[in-house]
């Protein structure tokens, strides 16, 4: 088998992954979720919410350390997603903050190599969190005319 097709193989079975129903709410509930310090961070770890954010982070940091090792082609892997650019967007202006008060220095270093390899990163991160912000915006000003309606 070809390198290349030993690499879709593995991006298929990551995409079979992301789709098991747990993981899938996981996704959904990640995309709303907008920290604004390490604060939320650590809160999130402690809420409710907790086995869905580290779900989503741990998933995107073993896929990328798929790719960082070399078993998945990198412009494949980009090519083929964009999630875990936007996993990365959201935790890392905090990152650095809740790694220290993890006491865990790697935590989702797999991840942010494999983002901060990206041309213009920290331009498409920066552009990636307004985009999030301004959906944010959008979705508390529409709950905001349907209470309103009521």
């Amino acid at each position: 088998m070809s390198a290349a097709y030993e690499s879709a193989n593995l991006l298929l079975k990551l995409y079979d992954l992301r789709r098991e129903t747990t993981m899938r709410q996981s996704r959904q509930w990640f995309v709303t979720f907008n920290p604004d310090s390490a604060d939320d961070l650590a809160r999130v770890m402690q809420s409710e919410h907790s086995a869905y954010f580290r779900m989503v982070t741990s998933f995107w940091d073993m896929a990328a350390s798929l790719v960082n090792n070399g078993a998945i082609d990198e412009k494949m892997f980009n090519d083929a997603n964009g999630e875990h650019v936007v996993v990365f967007a959201k935790v890392e202006p905090f990152l650095a903050e809740h790694r220290a008060r993890m006491g865990f220095p790697q935590y989702l270093q797999q991840l942010e190599q494999l983002v901060m390899r990206l041309p213009n990163a920290r331009e498409r991160l920066a552009a990636t969190r307004e985009r999030f912000r301004q959906i944010a915006a959008r979705a508390a000003t529409a709950a905001g005319a349907d209470v309103a309606r009521v």
